[in-house]
Formats: structure tokens, C-alpha cells, sequence
């Protein structure tokens, strides 16, 4: 059953009855804090359920149940679906499920996410915080990677408490500490201590059932303002205005936490505690927010509302956003997200401004950061993930970081929506499951300055349970279930001169140059060198092999056009001017090449418009493990006019020889240029040709590493899931080995301290084992294990069917017993009978032999006992009965059944008040035998009448003594009774 088809909620209120469930998750380690967990609840009915997450194999079944039996004095349920959660009650998730509680009843659902990528703590944990709000408690135990991270922001968004394991006492911390770093974890405790904090938070917070509803206005309550007072005092945030009952059970919460039972003592402790202060206004703060949170309604947002803002903008148009109370950015990231592929699906660019605000400075500190847990790929398609976000991994803990392409779409900011003017021209304001924990005042100027903000045709994004009331006039409904409205056109009733206008801190959104350092102080030797080198008029600077400048000095803006200074990642050829490229390249090349200094003697530069004689001269410089140059550029001074005059009256050649040699210098000019553009040319080309090459094989192999890093990162999800199953396992495993350890001992304890000779054996008669006693009887030793028992010499005497009577016993599966006598005399009774196991397999026999010498003994004593005592009795002509406790006889003589007319079986065994027809039952009678026994009294001369075997009247007297057996333990009463009518008297 899918979340969407589980039954919803209308009420504000959930429909479960009113007990806090705890929501207990764990992954790998999680075993021994389960246990020490439920050892440490001292009481049956701690008045809340239990519902253990915890990552377990697929296909492994899991007896975490019974093991969580033995510590509990709970009901414990592995849980089926549709199972309603009920008090004092234990519930355990089964393998390969994923579970969510809906109105108080658990549903199991198979798992979408692949092996690696289930986040079961999470998918409940966020269900119970929906389902059951303030009394929703999340525990995080130990266990690997980020799960439960999520679930326990939202166990927070809605008023419950979450406790953590100490990462000292976890086996793996993972879990615990992703939990902790998120700063909403109330108790960090080792799991032996948590029992007793969380039936004291429940007391104080539950102890005296639901609180009604207030149904009329508000009332002061004493110490609730002055806790306002406090928070708006160090935060400068007004929280009067918010609803009471929201800020009530916050209040309450941190109460529980601290253990505070009335309202002044906690503002006793809140006034000088600082830390407490800003707790109870994260606390209040603590938004319930995911990517794409409700995504039925982020998809209506996508198909209704974007297409309208985008056609109503021109190519390049600006669109505005307004995120406000963003949280920690999943929201601001959302809309970032849909807008950004909304634009590429157009193929037109657009100036992207996402405003997102919070008055949580933490918040957003943390949105900036853009820095999420591995669990939000749940909440994200695969696709996306890959696409907008950066896998990052960090002592082992993978987390995603947001692209920086969508990143500098978002400006955030810390602002008050309440207290601060808004922005404006806004084409849509998203303002998500904020006005519910308002006010209906607040309300009331919200909307209007929502409408005030937004652009004509606007759009407003509201939470699920939110709406604009009574302020339809503003805003027009564009999809109700959704809760997207559109600006109408009409006046908005605000007065925005009642906004102060806000300091803001403008901050740079780049950070310095990796390579930025500070201006640095030259010393007197530096300052004087370069004096000196700049009277010389000399331009220089270092470059290597490739070019690359390193230093400049002098003015090099002449001919590069580059300030003087260090520099990197320039390139002189790049930035020579016209006139010195060619040359300087030539040159550079050759000294290069040969290692030696390269001089070009006059060559014409631009430089400010004009053409300057410049001398070039490339040399090398000696350098450690690297190939330097200096480039020295020098101008030259113009020549003078009467020296040229001079010149050409001298010059013995004509003219057209002068005009002939200037050409020819020009064509091997033209030549040299031609030569070195055709280098260069194919230079070009041929880097051209290898930098095609190679970034196609960059691509190639780019392509490989993705779809291997992909593959490695799958792959490594499933080894981390199949190892945290696997542990989980083990410790069951080991468990089991525990207690098989144990039953192993006692049952080897048993067996030696009965002093019961036992002997093993399968199917085939061979001995699997045996005891110390056997090897009495039997002549055994270890190493006979293995053997057929009839290949072992026995101490029996006149017995030697015992190979025959145990495959008889195997054959027929009837036990099979009989008295045997050892050689030394000894009487010991054999057992024979069929091996079970617990699945009802026969897998042999085992062979006992119980000592029975002491009950031979006692037997043949008391066969030689009965035998005298019959033979004394029937030599006595009176009649004479032996008795035992109850009364009933034991020996009748030969004179008592003459007398009497009875048998032996008439009167062996039968109660003496049953016997003559009833008379001898008589109550005065039965008194004076009573007391014989316990208190050692006698029957002196007691007459009783009788009638006889004829009917004739008589009477009986009787005399009565106590008498003991031969071990002094046995005791009996001895009766003697004389016939008046006879006379005959017995002393």
C-alpha cells in the first residue's frame, strides 16, 4: 500500500490514542544497544509503544524479536501490516519492508529504493512526526552512514524530542553523529541510560492525558510573557503574536527537558541561561522541510504557475522569487532547481534573482553552506541528484553538496517577515507552512503584504493546511488542493511607511584569489637596486621556455602592455605589441634551441600610436632544474638629421642602387614574415590537430571515469547497506552462538551432575558422545568416539543384546527399559529411546543407565521386612491392623480376617472407616488415630460395640501405639483390639 492510498487525517489532531510512541532506529551495533536499552525500563507498562527500525538483510530472518524478548517485560511483535500501535507494547520491522504509521496503524510497504539506497529510520521517523507531532519521540542508536538525519529534523518540526547514543559507547557512530551534527538532539546518552530519562520526560510532559482545547480567549498565563520577554530580548524576535498553543508545547518540551515542573521555576532558569534562551527559539524555529516537500504540489506549481511567469518575461527578462522562511534551503533549492529546467526547456536565457529568507541565522548559515546528507536521495529523483548536486565523502560519510550553478541563483539572507519591509516586483512568493504557527493578526498583515510585493498577475505558494481566509479579494484560487493562488488587481490596504528601513550586510559571494597576497615591504637593498635598474631604461622580463612570465621590470607597458609586477598564468608572446610579436617569438624560439643568447638590433615597435626603435636581446639564465630567459627590450635613440645628411652625401652609390637595396632588404623581410607565418602556421595546426586529439580522448576517457565512478559509487552503497546487514546478522548470529554456548554447559553440567551414564549415538549406532559415568559401565574413552558401540567391551553381567535393542529402538521408535547388573554387582536400569531434534527428525538414540542399586536395596530390605512382619502377625491369635498416615491399612493378620470374614484384598489399601459396613467409621475414633502419629499419643482400652458376621451383638476394646520403620523415617500405627464376648484381652 503506497502512503497515498493509507488513510488521511482531517482532524488537527491525530487519531491515535493518546500515548507517545517512540521511534527507536539503528543499523550495524544496533543489538547491544537494543538490549541494553529494554534491560535498563524497570517497569511492565511504561505507558508508551516502542517501534524498533533497524537496516536487517533481505533475505535473512530476523530473530531480533526474540532476542528483544529476553529483556522486556513487554509484548513483542514483529509487526504485520495494518497492525494498530497500542501501550506497553514492543513492535519490530521485518526484513525487507519499509514501514510508516498512519492514525496510529503501522503499514509495511516493499522497498522502492534499490539495496544501498533505503532509508528505512527516515521514511518512519518522518511518518511518526506527521502522524503523532509532540508525541512523537525518535531515538537514534548506533549504526552507519546518515539515516534517521531527516526524520529527525521533521520529529522536531512538530514539537517531539529525539535522543542519540553516545559515540563513545556505539560501535559505529555514523548514525548517531549525522543525528547530533544537526543540533536538534535533546539527550545524548549511553543507551543503559535512556530508559529512565525518557519515563521522566513522558511523565512530566503526558503524565495527565490530552489538555483540552481552549475554546474562548486567550488568558494571561503567569510566566509566559516573561519567557516571551526573555526570547524577544535576546533574539529580537516577538513571539506574542504567534499561536499560544504552539508556543505553549515548546515551552512545555523544554520543561520536560530539563526537568522543570512550573512555569516560574523555568523562568528562573531561563533569565541568566543564554545557551537555554536560544534552544527554546530553535526550538520554536525548527521547520519541517525537504526537497520537493509535497510533490503533488510542486509538480501543479511546475504545470501551472511557471509557464505562466516565463511567457509573461522576454528573453533575458528578470524573474523574482521570494522564498520566505526557507529553513535551512531545501525549499529555496527546489524552486531553483524547477526554474533552472524550465529555462533550459525553452532554450532562451533569463536573469534568475531567488530571494530566500529566514529569521534563523543558524539556518541560514547552513543553507549557504548548501551541504546535505546522503538521505535526501530519497526525496530527490536519481536524475536530479546527478545532475544538481556533488557527491562529497568525508571519514567515510558521504554528503551532497549543492551545484554552484544553482547555488548563485539563491541569494539568502536572514529577515523577519513580520518586522521587515519585503522585497517587491516579485513574480512569486513561497511562503510554506509558516502562516500555520501564526496568529490570525499576523495573518492578517501578512496576506496583504504578500499582494503588496508581488507583480501584477503574481503567484503565491502556500502550505497544505494553509489559505488566504478572508482575504480572497487579494489573491484568486489557481489550484486549490495545491494551494496556489494569483495576484487579482485590485488596491492592496497596507501602508508601508510603517516598516523601518533595514541595516543590510553586503558580503562578497567570492572568495580571494587562491594566490592573493598582501602588498609586500621592500627593504633599502631592493629600492636601491631598482632605482639603478630603472636610470638604465631598460625593460626586462623572466620568462621560461614556454614564455610564461614570471617577473617584469621596468616599463614593459611600452611593448607588452602589462603593469610592472609579479604575475602568473601570462604569456609574453601573448602580450607583445605590434612590431615586437614576430621578432620576439624568432627569437625566443632560438635561444630556446640553442641555449644561446639572441640579439635583434633595431626593430620599429608601436607604441602610443607612433613607432619606437626598440633593441631586443633574448639571454639565458642560469637556473636550478628549470629553463629560464630574460628578455631585455631597450629603446634606441632616434638618429640625427645632419649624420643622415652626411651619410647620403658620402655614399658613393646612385640613387636607384639605394632604392634597389632598400627593396631588396624588404623582400627578405616580406620573405622572413612569410617563412614565419607558414611556421607558425603549421605550428598552429599541428597543436591544433593534438589538442583535438586529446580532447577527444579526454572526453573519451572523462566518459569512462563517470560511468565507472557511477558503477563504484552503486556499488559501493550496496556494500555499505550488505555490511551493516551483515553485522546486524552477526550479531544475532553471535547471540545464538551465545546462547547455544550456554545450553551446551548446562547440559554438559546436568549430565555430569546427575551421575546418569549416557551414551549417544546415530543412525548407524556409532557413538557421537558421551558421559563420565558411561565410561564406568562401558569401557569408553574419547577417542572411541566414532565407533559402533557394539565394538566397545561393556562391564554388564549377563547382558549383551545392546547392539540389538538400540537398532530395535531405532526401527520401531518405541523406548525400550530393563534392570541390568554390572559384574561388580551393581543394579543400574537401561534406557533405550529415539534422538529428536526440535524439528521432530529421528537422528539416533540415547542410551542411559540409571543407578538403581540404592532402590534394589531398599526393595529387598522391605520384601524381607514384610516378609518377618507377616510371619510375627500371623503367630498372633489376636487381631491386630497396621495403619498409615491416611489411615488406610497396610497389614490385616491372619486372626483379624478370620475374625472379620475378609481377604487380604478387601483390606489392603482401603481406609479402616470403610470397613464392617461403615462400622468403624466413627468420628471418635477417627480423632484418637489422628493424633497418634504427630503427637505420640497411645489408645488405652477404647470399647466401641460391634455386631458380628451374624448379626449378634458384641463389643470391641482396642489399644493403639505408634510404630517406626527400620530407617527411623517410616512410621505407622499398630492397633490391637480384643472380643469382649471372648474375653480375650491383648497387652
Amino acid at each position: 500500500m503506497a502512503l497515498s492510498d493509507k488513510p488521511t487525517e482531517v482532524a488537527s489532531e491525530p487519531l491515535a490514542p493518546y500515548f507517545p510512541i517512540v521511534g527507536i532506529g539503528a543499523s550495524a551495533g544496533g543489538l547491544a544497544a537494543f538490549e541494553a536499552f529494554f534491560a535498563g525500563i524497570p517497569v511492565a507498562e511504561p505507558g508508551m509503544a516502542f517501534v524498533l527500525v533497524q537496516h536487517l538483510a533481505p533475505d535473512h530472518e530476523s530473530i531480533l524479536a526474540e532476542l528483544v524478548r529476553r529483556y522486556t517485560h513487554m509484548q513483542v511483535f514483529e509487526v504485520v501490516d495494518g497492525m494498530t500501535v497500542r501501550p506497553n507494547c514492543t513492535y519490530i520491522i521485518p526484513p525487507n519492508r519499509d514501514m510508516e504509521v498512519v492514525g496510529g496503524v503501522l503499514y509495511l510497504e516493499v522497498p522502492a529504493e534499490a539495496r544501498g539506497h533505503r532509508l528505512p529510520v527516515d521514511t518512519f521517523f518522518r511518518s511518526l512526526a506527521h502522524d503523532q507531532r509532540e508525541r512523537a519521540i525518535g531515538i537514534i542508536l548506533s549504526g552507519t552512514g546518515s539515516d534517521g538525519t531527516l526524520g529527525v529534523r521533521a520529529i522536531k518540526g512538530e514539537g517531539g524530542m529525539v535522543m542519540a547514543q553516545t559515540s563513545d559507547t556505539t560501535e559505529y557512530d555514523g548514525m548517531p553523529r549525522n543525528a547530533m551534527a544537526t543540533g536538534l538532539v535533546d539527550y545524548e546518552l549511553p543507551p543503559s541510560e535512556m530508559a529512565p530519562q525518557l519515563l521522566a520526560y513522558v511523565a512530566r510532559l503526558f503524565g495527565e492525558g490530552p489538555r483540552p482545547q481552549a475554546t474562548g480567549p486567550a488568558r494571561p498565563e503567569p510566566g509566559l510573557n516573561e519567557v516571551l520577554s526573555a526570547l524577544r530580548a535576546r533574539t529580537g524576535h516577538d513571539f506574542s503574536q504567534y499561536k499560544p498553543n504552539t508556543v505553549r508545547r515548546r515551552i512545555e518540551r523544554r520543561m520536560a527537558v530539563h526537568s522543570i515542573d512550573s512555569l516560574t521555576d523555568y523562568v528562573g532558569f531561563l533569565r541568566p541561561t543564554r545557551d537555554e534562551v536560544d534552544s527554546l527559539f530553535h526550538d520554536l524555529m525548527i521547520g519541517v522541510t525537504q526537497f520537493f516537500r509535497d510533490p503533488e504540489s510542486f509538480q501543479a506549481l511546475e504545470d501551472l504557475v511557471l509557464p505562466k511567469i516565463f511567457e509573461s518575461k522576454p528573453p533575458g527578462g528578470v524573474i523574482r522569487v521570494w522564498s520566505a522562511g526557507c529553513s535551512t534551503g531545501e525549499e529555496a533549492y527546489s524552486l531553483a532547481i524547477l526554474l533552472t529546467e524550465r529555462m533550459e526547456r525553452l532554450k532562451h536565457n533569463y536573469t534568475l534573482q531567488l530571494f530566500a529568507t529566514d529569521i534563523d541565522n543558524e539556518s541560514i548559515a547552513s543553507a549557504r553552506a548548501g551541504l546535505f546528507p546522503d538521505s535526501i536521495a530519497a526525496d530527490l529523483s536519481p536524475e536530479r541528484l546527478a545532475r544538481f548536486f556533488v557527491a562529497e565523502t568525508a571519514g567515510g560519510v558521504v554528503t551532497y553538496r549543492i551545484q554552484k550553478s544553482i547555488r548563485d541563483v539563491v541569494i539568502f539572507s536572514e529577515q523577519s517577515i513580520i518586522k521587515d519591509p519585503p522585497f517587491s516586483r516579485l513574480d512569486l512568493i513561497v511562503c510554506r507552512n509558516v502562516l500555520i504557527y501564526m496568529g490570525a493578526e499576523l495573518q492578517r498583515k501578512l496576506l496583504p503584504l504578500f499582494h503588496y510585493a508581488l507583480n501584477p498577475g503574481g503567484f503565491l505558494f502556500l502550505g497544505t493546511s494553509e489559505t488566504v481566509g478572508e482575504y480572497g479579494a487579494l489573491f484568486g484560487v489557481l489550484d486549490r488542493k495545491s494551494k496556489l493562488f494569483e495576484r487579482r488587481n485590485t488596491p492592496t490596504p497596507l501602508l508601508i511607511d510603517r516598516y523601518r528601513v533595514p541595516k543590510v550586510e553586503v558580503t562578497s559571494g567570492r572568495p580571494l584569489p587562491l594566490g592573493a597576497v598582501a602588498p609586500r615591504a621592500h627593504n633599502f637593498r631592493e629600492l636601491t637596486e631598482r632605482a639603478i635598474l630603472q636610470e638604465l631604461g631598460v625593460a626586462a622580463a623572466l620568462v621560461d621556455a614556454e614564455g610564461n612570465l614570471l617577473y617584469l621590470h621596468g616599463r614593459t607597458g611600452l611593448y607588452l602592455e602589462l603593469p610592472a609586477g609579479e604575475t602568473s598564468d601570462q604569456n609574453i608572446l601573448k602580450m607583445a605589441r605590434e612590431g615586437l610579436h614576430r621578432e620576439l617569438t624568432t627569437s625566443l624560439h632560438k635561444a630556446v634551441a640553442s641555449n644561446e643568447t639572441i640579439h635583434c638590433p633595431r626593430l620599429r615597435v608601436k607604441t602610443n600610436g607612433d613607432y619606437t626603435a626598440v633593441s631586443l636581446t633574448v639571454r639565458p639564465v642560469p637556473a636550478p632544474n628549470a629553463s629560464l630567459f630574460l628578455v631585455l627590450l631597450e629603446v634606441l635613440p632616434p638618429p640625427l638629421e645632419g649624420s643622415t645628411l652626411e651619410a647620403h652625401q658620402t655614399d658613393p652609390r646612385s640613387d636607384e642602387e639605394v632604392v634597389d637595396a632598400r627593396l631588396e632588404a624588404l623582400r627578405q623581410e616580406v620573405r622572413a614574415g612569410q617563412e614565419y607565418i607558414q611556421t607558425t602556421k603549421e605550428e598552429l595546426e599541428s597543436s591544433n590537430e593534438e589538442l583535438r586529439s586529446a580532447v577527444e580522448e579526454m572526453q573519451s576517457v572523462n566518459e569512462e571515469l563517470q560511468s565507472a565512478n557511477e558503477e563504484l559509487e552503486t556499488s559501493r552503497e550496496e556494500m555499505q547497506s550488505v555490511n551493516e546487514e551483515l553485522a546486524t546478522v552477526n550479531a544475532e548470529l553471535q547471540s545464538k552462538v551465545t546462547d547455544l554456548s550456554r545450553a551446551s554447559d548446562d547440559m554438559n553440567n546436568l549430565l555430569a551432575g546427575t551421575g546418569v551414564g549416557t551414551i549417544f549415538v546415530d543412525l548407524r549406532s556409532r557413538i557421537s558422545r558421551f558421559t563420565p559415568a558411561a565410561a564406568e559401565l562401558v569401557n569408553l574413552i574419547p577417542t572411541d568416539v566414532g565407533r559402533p558401540v557394539g565394538h566397545v567391551v561393556s562391564n554388564l553381567d549377563g547382558y549383551d543384546r545392546l547392539v540389538e535393542d538400540v537398532q530395535g529402538v531405532l526401527d520401531t521408535l518405541v523406548p525400550f527399559e530393563r534392570e541390568v547388573k554390572t559384574k561388580l554387582g551393581a543394579w543400574f536400569m537401561l534406557r533405550i529411546r529415539p534422538y529428536r531434534t526440535l524439528n521432530n527428525v529421528i537422528e539416533g538414540a540415547v542410551i542411559s543407565f540409571i543407578d538403581i542399586g540404592t532402590r534394589k536395596f531398599a526393595q529387598l530390605e522391605l520384601n524381607r521386612a514384610r516378609t518377618l512382619a507377616e510371619t510375627l502377625s500371623s503367630t498372633v491369635p489376636q487381631p491386630l491392623l497396621l495403619l498409615d498416615k491416611a489411615q488406610r491399612i497396610v497389614l490385616a493378620n491372619e486372626a483379624f480376617l478370620t475374625v472379620f470374614h475378609l481377604s487380604k484384598q478387601e483390606t489392603e489399601g482401603v481406609p479402616i472407616a470403610q470397613l464392617g459396613g461403615g462400622q468403624w467409621d466413627r468420628p471418635e475414633l477417627h480423632t484418637l488415630l489422628e493424633t497418634i502419629l504427630p503427637q505420640h499419643t497411645t489408645i488405652d482400652g477404647y470399647e466401641m460395640p460391634f455386631r458380628g458376621h451374624e448379626g449378634a451383638p458384641s463389643a470391641l476394646r482396642l489399644n493403639g501405639r505408634r510404630v517406626l520403620g527400620a530407617d527411623g523415617e517410616d512410621e505407622w500405627v499398630l492397633l490391637v483390639m480384643e472380643d469382649l464376648r471372648s474375653g480375650r484381652i491383648e497387652r
